[in-house]
């Protein structure tokens, strides 16, 4: 099986700003024909209203919805377990939960995740060891 790309909000955020770097790996991504996966909370917390950018972005990637999204928010949750948080972190928590969805998207598809936040997707790298992590 080819290795897919995942993208978090960053990746969504620096696609809409046309950022080069960004925009390079999502036209490479589409050149080679590879599954691009963005969980469906992702969308959520990058969607601010409709515009041509975001729409033409929503249409490039497969947007990870069904049966699927229950078994990443399981293996999302199961990481968060893992993490030792203060109570200052746990303002942070909800941010932190979209990164766990979006690193457990990856693992169940081998996929690289493409990120704007290495330090938080980091954390996260020890309950997902075969997931590769690359700054945009």
């Amino acid at each position: 099986m080819r290795q897919g790309a995942t993208y978090d909000t960053g990746m969504l955020i620096a696609l809409e700003r046309h950022k080069s770097r960004a925009l390079q790996i999502h036209e490479r991504m589409i050149e080679r024909a590879v599954r691009v996966t963005v969980p469906m909370v992702v969308v959520a917390e990058w969607w601010r209203g409709r515009t041509d950018d975001r729409d033409d972005i929503l249409r490039s990637v497969d947007v990870e919805i069904g049966e699927q999204s229950r078994t990443v928010a399981k293996l999302a949750g199961e990481s968060l377990a893992r993490i030792r948080t203060t109570k200052e972190d746990e303002s942070c928590r909800s941010k932190l939960m979209v990164d766990a969805i979006v690193m457990a998207s990856a693992s169940l598809r081998g996929d690289v995740v493409y990120t704007g936040d290495m330090e938080d997707l980091s954390r996260l790298g020890a309950s997902f060891p075969g997931v590769r992590v690359l700054a945009v």
